[in-house]
Parts: structure tokens; C-alpha cells; sequence
């Protein structure tokens, strides 16, 4: 008898026309590291009194679809997720395209993933996934990979695939050797890590329906917000911190091929730290830093992607 194997599994997306409704085809295969993406249904204790001391049947509660997706940053498939937390870019480039992927959109597209066990056979069919939150870590070693947090609307398990033929795309993996860090346009030093998350603060529409699903997920006010670590050698960032004024952080990735992926918070504020000395070794300090919309340009944050796709 087969078995699950989390080798074999596989994991195909495609945008939605209608919320909640899978396309018949057009889905494309996509490269994931672990998901935890399902379907859950909880069961509610019976609170009656009166029938002994053996409680009564359970009654089911409403359905909840959510999860993470861990996902290598790319050249390529990355843009899908991009597309997903930002809506739709601006492309422009005759070969190389440039996708220019920028916050405040109040549309965000929905998408259907399946996920495949073909040797159960399991395929299971998540329809209405919205983008709540990407995250990624920088880092001096290590895989660079980033975790998409996904709700979706529901669930359906078929024992053959829904999503036909996937289209497969080339991989070129973007990895921390290939990443920098600037702040205004110069390159941010003694960076020892950092962190990146840029949220939807999605708001789920749960209204009454028989089958228990959500009627859609709207995006809120978003945030971007982060964390740096840097060996304390000056007083630049401490020094932004006290006065209170913003600064431009860019996160960028180059591949000797030319395909590139910049993430840049265009109004960055810094919390004032505590600068401890906790031994005989470099002293370091933390910013829990935050973004903002900026007055040039007139947005928080701007990611652009520059690759062979011609659109997404």
C-alpha cells in the first residue's frame, strides 16, 4: 500500500475570476519547502444537562482554511506570491520584464492552490486564498526562503487532480550570498540580521451560510514592519532613532544572470534601543523598525522584480 510522502507531494496556483470558484485551467506548478495549509472543523461540547453523567453527541462549528506556506524566493515563481501580497504590478521592459509590485491596493487577487499526494491518492483543492502575510528572514547563511500566510475560503479532496496539466516554471534560487542592504541609497553596514514581514491584516467576512465558509477575506490597513541587528560600530541608526526621522531601507538580491528582487520600505522609523553590554564580545543592538506611507514616492513600500516573465 502507498503511503504519503511529503517528497512526493506537489503543489500547483492559479489566480481566481470569481472568488472561491477554481479555474478549469491555467495553474501553474510551484515550488514549496513545507505547507501547512487545511481545512478545519472543530467540535463543540454538549453543554445539556439532564442525560447522566455521559455527555451528549458533539455538534459541529464553523469551518476555518488557513495555513503557511514556506516558499523559496526566486526569480520567478516568486513573483505569484508577490502578485498575491502587493496586486497587480506595473511591468514594463521589452526582455528583461521589470514587475514593479506596489503597497495600498485595496484589490488583492484570490487564488486557488492544490496540493497533491498522487501515490493515495489526495488532492486537495483550496479555493478563495488571499495573501495575509510574506515574510522572510536576512541572514549571512542559510536558505533564503519566505513564508506566505494564506486564508482561504474552503476545501474539497478528490482522489484525481482538478488543475490538468500544471505549466512549470525555471528556477533560479536567490540565496543570502546574493543580498544587500542600504539605507538612503548607501550601503547599511554591520548588519548581523534581519527581518522582513509585510501583513494584509486581513479581515475575514463571516457571515451566516449553511456550508460554514467565509464569504471573502479584505485587506485592512497593512503594516511592514521588521527587525535589525547590527553590531554597534556608529551612532547613525540610534541617532535617526532620537530625532524621529524617517530613512529609505532597501532589501536587495542580484543573480550574475541579471534577474533581481528589491523590497524597499521608503519611510522607515526606528525605535530608540537599548544598547546593552552583555560580555566581552561585540556589543549589538536591535531596531524594531516600522514602515510608513512616504510623501515621495506617495506609498510605504515598493517591490520590484526584474526577470523573462512576460506578465503576471
Amino acid at each position: 500500500m502507498a503511503r504519503a510522502q511529503g517528497a512526493r507531494a506537489q503543489m500547483a496556483l492559479a489566480y481566481e475570476t470569481v472568488y472561491g470558484t477554481p479555474p478549469v485551467g491555467g495553474f501553474t506548478k510551484m515550488p514549496f519547502a513545507s505547507m501547512s495549509l487545511g481545512s478545519e472543523q472543530p467540535l463543540l461540547n454538549s453543554e445539556l444537562l439532564g442525560y447522566g453523567r455521559d455527555p451528549l453527541a458533539p455538534i459541529k462549528d464553523a469551518v476555518t482554511a488557513d495555513g503557511d506556506v514556506m516558499v523559496p524566493i526566486d526569480a520567478e515563481a516568486f513573483g505569484f506570491w508577490l502578485k498575491a501580497a502587493f496586486g497587480d504590478p506595473i511591468t514594463s521592459g521589452a526582455g528583461p520584464h521589470t514587475h514593479e509590485f506596489r503597497s495600498g491596493s485595496w484589490t488583492l487577487p484570490s487564488m486557488s492552490i492544490e496540493t497533491a499526494m498522487p501515490e493515495v491518492p489526495r488532492y486537495a483543492m483550496y479555493s478563495g486564498c488571499v495573501l495575509d502575510q510574506l515574510s522572510w528572514q536576512v541572514q549571512r547563511s542559510g536558505l533564503l526562503t519566505a513564508t506566505a500566510r494564506l486564508v482561504a475560503q474552503g476545501e474539497s479532496i478528490a482522489t484525481s487532480t482538478a488543475a490538468g496539466t500544471a505549466a512549470e516554471l525555471g528556477l533560479k534560487r536567490f540565496g543570502h550570498f546574493n543580498g544587500a542592504i542600504s539605507r538612503n541609497g548607501s550601503a547599511l553596514g554591520n548588519v548581523v540580521s534581519a527581518e522582513i514581514t509585510y501583513a494584509n491584516n486581513l479581515d475575514r467576512i463571516e457571515t451566516i451560510r449553511s456550508d460554514g465558509k467565509i464569504d471573502g477575506a479584505d485587506p485592512s490597513i497593512a503594516a511592514l514592519t521588521g527587525r535589525i541587528e547590527v553590531r554597534f560600530a556608529d551612532s547613525t541608526l540610534v541617532t535617526q532613532a532620537s530625532n524621529g526621522d524617517p530613512c529609505e531601507i532597501s532589501f536587495a538580491y542580484v543573480l550574475p544572470s541579471g534577474e533581481s528582487f528589491t523590497c524597499t520600505a521608503h519611510a522607515v522609523y526606528l525605535p530608540r534601543p537599548r544598547i546593552e553590554i552583555s560580555g566581552p564580545q561585540g556589543v549589538q543592538a536591535t531596531f524594531d523598525w516600522q514602515a510608513a506611507k512616504a510623501t515621495s514616492p506617495a506609498r510605504m513600500c515598493t517591490a520590484t522584480l526584474i526577470n523573462t516573465i512576460e506578465a503576471y
